[in-house]
């Protein structure tokens, strides 16, 4: 990508008491870049996120936002920003519609009353543009399929107008049709030139829609990849840490021997 990244994380690390989850670790998304963060359990991408969204201030390193460095304290600051989350449990409320979902937090009033009419509009025209299907805005969330659900709650990320979306394994548990669905629209994020941080353990859906890939490993980089032209088995060998036990330490041997 060229021209200068929306966000950068430079030297990043966070400790929490005698435990390392962070070293020294960078990422870069660009506007309209979709970046896939990987790495098995424990690799640290949980943490990572959660720097980026204000819930753990970084002990050490710099955040840039358009190449200026920013302090990232609390969720409020990352909003600020232009950072939107969507975590894995939703956190949708199954007893409100659609609307109400879309905008809790953040309600429309007019003349100090909700505007419920100019809710509804918004809500249609956001999920129209994004191209999400459902049977009506005014549908409890609970009647929704998970595919569904999924696309609301990104929705909902949208309506504070983003630059970054990060999203955490947005197709855990779902189908292959609610699958697709949640693709093509982690797609048209791209195409509105939004940068994207998909979370995924499942390599399938980061060769189908990200630019690049972010391996994480034991809380350090472990490679960064341009999907187009790096293998599924490069990818996963970087997550397992097959490169590092067998190529770079048998490197390390022989240069050792030669000294």
């Amino acid at each position: 990508m060229t021209g200068a990244p929306v966000l950068a994380l430079r030297g990043v690390s966070k400790r929490f008491g005698a435990v390392q989850a962070l070293t020294d670790v960078h990422l870069e998304v660009h506007a309209g870049e979709v970046v896939a963060l990987v790495g098995d359990n424990g690799a640290g991408k949980s943490t990572l996120v959660k720097t980026i969204a204000g819930v753990h201030p970084i002990d050490e390193g710099v955040i840039e936002w358009e190449g200026k460095a920013v302090s990232i304290n609390r969720p409020h600051d990352a909003q600020q920003l232009g950072v939107a989350t969507v975590y894995q449990d939703l956190a949708l409320c199954d007893n409100l519609d659609v609307v109400a979902n879309l905008f809790l937090g953040r309600e429309l009033l007019r003349g100090g009353t909700l505007d419920e009419v100019g809710m509804e509009k918004r809500a249609q025209e956001l999920l129209d543009t994004l191209s999400i299907r459902i049977p009506s805005v005014r549908i409890p969330v609970a009647a929704l399929s998970g595919g569904q659900r999924q696309v609301v709650a990104i929705a909902r990320a949208l309506v504070g107008d983003p630059k970054i979306v990060i999203l955490d394994e947005p197709t855990a548990a779902l189908g292959v049709e609610q699958t697709a669905q949640v693709l093509d629209l982690v797609e048209r994020l791209r195409e509105r030139g939004l940068g994207v941080i998909l979370i995924s353990h499942n390599m399938a859906d980061v060769k189908a829609v990200a630019d690049t890939v972010n391996v994480l490993r034991l809380g350090r980089n472990n490679g960064v990849f341009d999907v187009k032209t790096t293998s599924h088995e490069e990818i996963i060998s970087a997550i397992t840490g097959a490169t590092e036990n067998a190529v770079t330490r048998r490197q390390a041997r022989i240069a050792e021997a030669q000294q």
